[in-house]
């Protein structure tokens, strides 16, 4: 079931709603706790009800593991109980490319029946490694199996994150009060509901019409002209964008009908000045769980092993090279390669994470050789910061054409086309010449990238110069203990911030109106994040 479907927002949520809020208001916590879950688990199901038991199985496999590792602390149950939810995630996930992989390195045609992925694996699965790991370490402080059923499968976050952490959840559901019916979340939360659905259908969806002849132009063997591979490449980078971006807020929203703040996710990347500050921006709970379950782990390791063989820690600014290899590039490498696999299932994935590893290695280094120098890390000077933004988001753009593309050699020829290798007319190999009808759109490509440039630059204005949801929220609950950094026009104009008054309302419906009438009269489209 999807958010931006008529069947979602006119049945299932106000069913949902109006029996959790039965059931809560007439002080029955624990049974409005199990509707939830209930609930949850038939939203899941709904896609493909034989995935259930997959989901529940799972749930019962990490409570029982957790329950024991809760009372005894055993770094070989750990390890267990990790392998397990990995080896389940890499049968699903991985066992197509590795047979396809291991068949051209041997040199051999192998194949298999297509395994259909279950949605959300990846999201439910890096949930429950984290609550084996602090069940291990001590750092779990209930073992209830409704609450941790209903964290895990909470429909809200389910599908496609925010990751949350158990801790920030069960301190939620054990609290009567979040159970009670509250006018300012129904408020906040169908606000930011539906300025989600706007982003989603109205923006992002036109997006992905404009990418995807692109991207499939290159897939098919064709070469896009410079002008249709830079217009494919930010098309798809502002609909990845809206799309993400979208689906948070949806999340929040929905979250907070039910008296739940879930964690920010989202914060306005394409605004970071450096790789760094994007991933504190970008799928920020992904960046979170990975810092503390992989990054921090290995720097730790790292750093015993160089105090045991008498290398003391270096200084702020006085790092050697081979200190930065050990505790910095390497640590960022490992931990973006596991990222770019968590996102897909092929080798552009893995030249993704490691690109933005790369990135990641020279930011840190540059910071490093500044700090060195008693430079300023971060220049206040307007045309600094605007040009480090710029350089920052097209290291973004390039990152997202392996994102995006079928595989490598498709992402290698739009980036060939990108830097203007491949002329100014769409070139294509005696295959692409042969293509079927539905494919006819390749000679069009020149007039979709004639017309969408303009649309292109309002959508990169608006991201860069107006405040987000979460800014425009500012003075009302909406993500779990956030706090939104201030925005330029927050002292101009106090029209950016979202107040319950009539011409907010007049404003919000207006949008409303556009985003239900588009979600309604045509077919929902899958949020991006599903297929990870």
């Amino acid at each position: 079931m999807l958010f931006n479907s008529a069947i979602f927002i006119a049945g299932f949520l106000p069913i949902v709603l109006m029996g959790f809020f039965l059931l809560a208001g007439s002080g029955r916590q624990r049974l409005a706790g199990l509707w939830l879950t209930i609930a949850s688990l038939v939203f899941y199901g709904w896609w493909n009800p034989g995935y259930v038991p997959l989901l529940v199985g799972s749930m019962v496999f990490n409570f029982l593991l957790g329950g024991y590792l809760h009372r005894h602390s055993s770094r070989s149950v750990l390890v267990f109980g990790i392998a397990a939810n990995l080896a389940l995630l890499g049968y699903y996930k991985y066992t197509g490319f590795l047979v396809h992989t291991l068949g051209q390195a041997v040199g051999l045609d192998w194949s298999m029946n297509e395994i259909v992925l279950p949605l959300a694996i990846s999201f439910f699965t890096f949930q429950q490694i984290a609550y084996l790991s602090d069940a291990h370490d001590g750092a779990v402080v209930e073992h209830d199996f409704l609450n941790y059923s209903l964290f895990i499968t909470f429909f809200p976050h389910l599908i496609a994150g925010p990751i949350t952490h158990h801790r920030e959840m069960l301190d939620q559901f054990r609290e009567p009060a979040n159970f009670r019916l509250r006018l300012d979340n129904l408020a906040v939360g169908t606000t930011l509901f539906l300025l989600g659905l706007f982003k989603k259908v109205i923006l992002a969806d036109p997006m992905g019409e404009n990418a995807s002849p692109v991207f499939a132009a290159a897939a098919s063997g064709a070469a896009p002209t410079m002008q249709e591979a830079w217009v494919g490449a930010l098309s798809y980078t502002l609909q990845i964008y809206f799309d993400f971006s979208g689906y948070t807020d949806m999340a929040i929203g929905l979250g907070l009908l039910f008296g739940i703040s879930l964690p920010a996710n989202f914060d306005s990347p394409y605004k970071a000045r450096n790789v760094i500050e994007f991933w504190s921006r970008w799928h920020m709970t992904l960046t979170r769980f990975l810092t503390a379950y992989i990054y921090n782990p290995v720097v730790l390791r790292i750093t015993r092993a160089r105090m045991a063989a008498g290398k003391p820690q270096p200084r702020r600014g006085k790092m050697t090279a081979g200190a930065f290899f050990s505790l910095v590039a390497y640590p960022t490498l490992l931990t973006m390669f596991i990222s770019g696999v968590w996102h897909g299932a092929g080798w552009q994935f893995v030249v993704f994470g490691l690109l933005h590893g790369f990135y990641l290695v020279v930011a840190h280094g540059w910071r490093a050789f500044k700090a060195r120098q008693g430079w300023a890390l971060d220049s206040d000077v307007a045309w600094h910061r605007a040009a480090s933004v710029l350089l920052t988001f097209l290291c973004v753009v390039v990152a997202m054409v392996f994102f995006r593309a079928a595989d490598v050699p498709a992402a290698l020829s739009m980036l060939s086309s990108m830097a203007g290798l491949n002329g100014n007319e769409t070139k294509a190999d005696p295959f692409a010449a042969q293509l079927p009808a539905e494919l006819s759109w390749l000679q069009h490509l020149g007039q979709i990238a004639r017309s969408d440039f303009t649309l292109i630059g309002a959508l990169l204005l608006l991201v860069w110069t107006l405040p987000n949801t979460q800014q425009w929220l500012r003075h009302y609950r909406t993500a779990l203990n956030w706090r939104p950094r201030e925005h330029w026009l927050e002292k101009h104009r106090s029209f950016m911030a979202w107040r319950p008054a009539p011409a907010t309302g007049v404003a919000v419906g207006v949008v409303s109106f556009f985003a239900l009438a588009r979600a309604f009269s045509a077919a929902p489209t899958e949020f991006l994040y599903f297929q990870f």
